[in-house]
């Protein structure tokens, strides 16, 4: 549980950098870069409660 919070916080840390360095440059890469980041911290939450689900499923059974 505590890898999968490090990687959901230090991609949507990564995300939030990229979206502050867009803004300050208005490079559209750095744009590109935080939706690719946004996706994949959207991926690990799901999978991050996809993982609590199967426990807690585990449990019920």
């Amino acid at each position: 549980m505590l890898i999968f919070r490090l990687v959901f916080g230090l991609l949507l840390l990564a995300g939030i950098l990229c979206f502050g360095v867009y803004v300050v440059t208005r490079d559209a890469r750095w744009r590109a870069r935080g939706v690719v980041l946004v996706k994949w911290t959207v991926l690990a939450g799901l999978g991050f409660f996809a993982v609590v689900f199967l426990e807690r499923l585990a449990v019920m059974l």
